[in-house]
């Protein structure tokens, strides 16, 4: 089966909705025989989406930074735990240990994440599938915005191709 490197929010202060998705993906995840691969934090989704791949039986590689192990809360409970220098090295080995990408809600950092692995896989620099959960139209003024830009040649119309948007858990893992 796939590792699977999970983005999504860190954030306490969401709705418990956003935390639901987050849980019914690491199960779902480990119902398929997936690796989860996150970026290591216990808290808001991040965490989340690895206690569901736990609950069944998942095993889950956190990747965080040194200097977010105590402002994250580190996941203790991760079957593997890497702490990398920084960020940019965190992507690079979030990146590295993933087969396939899947994009649930988030924020600032959400967003890094995805544009680095949705911009290395435009740039024939990996070939693993990107999926981005587009749940309720979270990301529709993202992909609004992004297909503006075809038109006047700031965007390939490939790389918004190949970028894969689904609206549903079970459509993202099928895609991978």
């Amino acid at each position: 089966m796939a590792a699977v490197c999970v983005f999504c929010a860190s954030s306490t202060r969401i709705e418990q909705r956003w935390l639901d998705l987050a849980y019914d993906l690491g199960v779902a995840l480990a119902r398929r025989g997936h690796t989860l691969v996150s970026g290591g934090g216990r808290v808001g989704m991040m965490g989340t989406v690895a206690e569901g791949a736990r609950s069944m039986g998942a095993y889950t590689v956190g990747v965080i930074p040194e200097s977010l192990v105590f402002q994250e809360a580190a996941d203790p409970a991760s079957d593997e735990l890497v702490t990398t220098a920084d960020m940019a090295e965190r992507k690079s080995v979030m990146m590295a240990k993933a087969d396939a990408f899947v994009v649930l809600p988030g924020g600032l950092g959400t967003l890094d994440e995805l544009f680095e692995v949705w911009t290395t896989g435009s740039l024939a620099l990996h070939d693993k599938p990107v999926v981005l959960v587009n749940v309720d139209g979270f990301y529709a003024g993202l992909l609004d915005w992004v297909r503006g830009l075809v038109r006047p040649g700031f965007v390939q119309a490939g790389a918004l191709a190949s970028l894969i948007v689904v609206d549903s858990i079970g459509a993202a893992l099928d895609a991978i």
